[in-house]
C-alpha cells in the first residue's frame, strides 16, 4: 500500500504482523477513540519490529512521508524522531525484541535525511528534521547531540526532549545535562503542546511575554485524554490571548489524521476563522528552525498566499512542525509540562 510498507517488509524480514493487508493494519493500529495509555502504547509493538533496523523501511517512509505532507498542502515541515529506537547495532538497549545487527543510530539519520531529501527534491515540500533524546535513556543523549552537529547541513535543525514526563526528575539526568550544555541547559525554544502551563498563571503568562511557541495537537490531546471534552481546550485560550502557537499533526498513523483533522476539529468545534489559521501559520514559520534567509523566504511565501484579500487563499498553505510518523515519541520538548 502507498504509505504502510510494513507489510511487504514484514515479510520480506519475516517479521510477523497481526494483518495481511495494509488496510487490515491500519484498522489495528489506528485510533478512534481516546484509549488508556497502556493500550495506547501497545500499538507500537504492532509495527516498529517490521521498520527498526531495516534500511529499506526507514528511507521508504522518510520519503513517502514528504509525499503525503505535499497532498496535505503543506509548504514546510520539520518531524521528530528518535534515531534510536530504529538502530540496532551500537545502542544500548535494543528496542522491539530485535536481534542485533548493523543498523547504527548514525546511520539511521542519514538514511532518513535521504529519504526526506529525496522526497523533498520530488514533492516540492521543505522538510527539516529534529532528533529526540528520550527521557528514559539518558545514555542515548549525548551521541543525539553529536549526530545533531553532523548532520545539521543534511535536515536537522533541532535537539529536542521526547518520553515520558512522568519519569521525576528526568530533564536532569546526567546524560541529558551532558548533552544540553551545548544549548544552554534545557532552554527551550519551543514548547510541545503546553497545556499544563496554563495552570501556573505566572509561568503562562512569563512564556507569553517571551514569546514562547506552543505546539498544539488538538486531535492528539483528545485521543490521549490529556484534554478533557467537556472543559475548554488550551488552544481556545491561546487563541483568544493571540499566544504564538502552531497547530500540528501528532503521531498521524495512530491516530489515523493528517493536518487538516486538526485544522477541521478547531473550525467546527472552537470558533477558529481563516484569520486565525493564517495568523497562527505566519506564527509558526517566524518560529521554525531555519536559518534566518531560508524563514524569510517561507514567510514571503505565505504572506503572498495570503495576501489581502484574504478569502483568496482560504487553506491553500499549511505549516506542521509534530508530523510524527518516523517512529513514534511521546510528545514532551526540551522542557518540563
Amino acid at each position: 500500500a502507498a504509505h504502510h510498507p510494513h507489510c511487504f517488509v514484514s515479510r520480506k524480514r519475516g517479521v510477523p504482523l497481526p494483518a495481511d493487508t495494509a488496510e487490515e493494519l491500519r484498522n489495528i493500529i489506528g485510533m478512534d477513540e481516546p484509549l488508556s495509555l497502556p493500550e495506547f502504547l501497545a500499538k507500537f509493538n504492532y509495527y516498529m519490529p517490521a521498520i527498526a533496523g531495516s534500511r529499506e523501511a526507514i528511507k521508504r517512509i522518510a520519503y513517502e512521508f514528504v509525499e503525503m505532507k505535499a497532498k496535505e498542502g503543506v509548504v514546510y515541515v520539520e518531524v521528530r524522531y528518535s534515531p534510536h529506537l530504529l538502530a540496532n547495532s551500537k545502542v544500548e538497549p535494543i528496542f522491539w525484541n530485535q536481534a542485533e545487527g548493523d543498523l547504527t543510530p548514525d546511520e539511521v539519520v542519514a538514511l532518513v535525511s535521504q529519504g526526506l531529501q529525496e522526497g523533498e527534491r520530488d514533492f516540492g515540500v521543505k522538510v527539516r528534521s529534529i532528533l529526540c533524546c528520550m527521557r528514559d535513556q539518558p545514555n542515548w543523549s549525548p551521541e543525539v547531540l553529536e549526530l545533531c552537529k553532523k548532520y545539521q547541513q543534511q535536515t536537522v535543525v533541532a535537539i529536542d526532549l521526547a518520553g515520558d514526563e512522568t519519569i521525576e526528575g528526568s530533564s536532569l539526568f546526567p546524560g541529558h545535562v551532558k548533552a544540553y550544555e551545548a544549548v544552554d541547559i534545557l532552554k527551550a525554544e519551543r514548547v510541545g503542546h503546553g497545556y499544563d502551563t496554563l495552570e501556573d498563571e505566572a509561568l503562562y503568562e512569563r512564556l507569553r511575554q517571551e514569546n514562547m511557541h506552543f505546539e498544539v495537537c488538538p486531535w492528539s490531546s483528545y485521543l490521549t485524554r490529556a484534554w478533557k471534552p467537556d472543559t475548554e481546550h488550551a488552544v481556545v485560550r491561546f487563541k483568544n490571548d493571540q499566544a504564538n502557537y502552531s497547530l500540528n499533526t501528532d503521531d498521524p498513523l495512530v491516530f489515523k489524521s493528517t493536518l487538516d483533522t486538526d485544522y477541521q476539529m478547531t473550525k467546527r468545534d472552537m470558533g477558529f476563522t481563516e484569520e486565525e489559521f493564517k495568523r497562527l501559520n505566519i506564527n509558526a514559520a517566524k518560529s521554525s528552525f531555519l536559518p534566518e534567509d531560508e524563514k524569510r523566504e517561507l514567510l514571503e511565501l505565505l504572506y503572498k498566499a495570503y495576501g489581502m484579500p484574504s478569502s483568496a487563499t482560504a487553506g491553500t498553505f499549511c505549516l506542521s512542525f509534530r508530523a510524527v510518523h518516523l517512529p513514534w515519541i511521546q510528545p514532551g520538548f526540551l522542557q518540563d509540562s
